[in-house]
């Protein structure tokens, strides 16, 4: 069994990923590294999970010695949708994790883009994910002994809020004012818990040796079962918040300037930027269903409805 670091080993889809890891392998063999690894759950560390200290943020010697013995890495993108920002800290932290040791990168990036060849999408949100799959990309074809795998993952369908400006079922509004009609193409939102669970069984997976593991050196998308145009999302939304609501368009100016858009991204230009997801969705970048993760799974995934009811409960 190789040894495996998740970073930053944080927020809920890395909790979710570590947790279900742990019942796939080892905890002697896992390394979870954070800004506070002081909030990991003591159940793990005593379970002999190790914990290290370090973020995006760390100077390049902290950051090796963060990943030191490690040889397998699942690395969580950044939390920022800003473009350059996003890429500028984590092209270096691969470039330790190979100074350190690292042979194989787990990334887990976006599903924006469309298909999983795609390389191009217009939505700010996904630009630092694409260079950073082209980075692992030509740092594998430069060195035969480095390897990743690509996991694109879903748009969660806890995440509504973000595409439909932070509507909130326990408190609804009866208007929600996005630059998008709601008409299709729309999302295929899954469970973020079902995107960890088959992220750690990948990860179980290539640390444990699989003959002919699939995935070297390649693409995966996990997405929902179906899609769910905006307009559908927000009838489901207003079901269970019992309250009738609709979408009213507005300019990209008016959603940026929203009160609750601009608490988020904090300036008008930080929502314009978010407000490209809205293009990437109308031109069918989110709307693509693929099997793999009902495949990895090893059973159905669960419906948007089923989640979104659990969720607003």
């Amino acid at each position: 069994m190789k040894t495996i670091g998740i970073f930053p080993a944080s927020g809920g889809l890395g909790e979710s990923i570590y947790t279900h890891l742990l019942k796939l392998v080892p905890a002697n063999k896992v390394t979870l590294i954070s800004r506070h690894p002081e909030k990991t759950p003591d159940k793990h560390i005593t379970a002999g999970v190790h914990i290290r200290q370090a973020s995006y943020e760390s100077p390049a010697s902290e950051l090796q010695a963060a990943f030191s013995g490690i040889q397998v890495l699942f690395l969580i993108s950044h939390a920022s949708h800003e473009h350059q920002l996003r890429t500028k800290l984590q092209l270096p932290v691969i470039d330790a994790a190979r100074h350190a040791g690292v042979s194989h990168i787990f990334y887990s990036s976006l599903a924006f883009a469309g298909t999983k060849h795609s390389t191009t999408s217009v939505a700010e949100v996904m630009g630092a994910h694409l260079d950073t799959e082209a980075y692992l990309a030509s740092l594998a074809a430069q060195d035969p002994s480095f390897t990743y795998t690509i996991i694109r993952q879903g748009l969660y369908a806890e995440s509504t809020g973000l595409y439909t400006a932070f509507f909130d079922a326990r408190d609804p509004v009866p208007e929600i004012l996005i630059p998008h009609d709601g008409a299709p193409p729309g999302i295929a939102w899954v469970k973020r818990d079902e995107l960890g669970e088959a992220s750690a069984r990948l990860i179980a997976r290539y640390a444990g040796g699989e003959e002919g593991f699939p995935y070297v050196n390649a693409t995966v998308l996990f997405t929902g079962p179906w899609v769910w145009s905006l307009e559908d999302t927000v009838k489901e939304l207003a079901r269970l918040a019992d309250r009738e609501v609709r979408i009213r368009e507005v300019s990209v100016d008016e959603y940026a300037g929203l009160p609750q858009v601009l608490d988020k991204y904090g300036s008008l230009e930080g929502g314009r930027k978010w407000a490209t997801a809205f293009d990437a969705i109308r031109a069918g970048e989110a709307a693509v269903v693929t099997k793999e993760l009902e495949e990895v799974l090893g059973r159905r995934r669960e419906e948007f409805e089923v989640t979104a009811t659990r969720f607003w409960s």
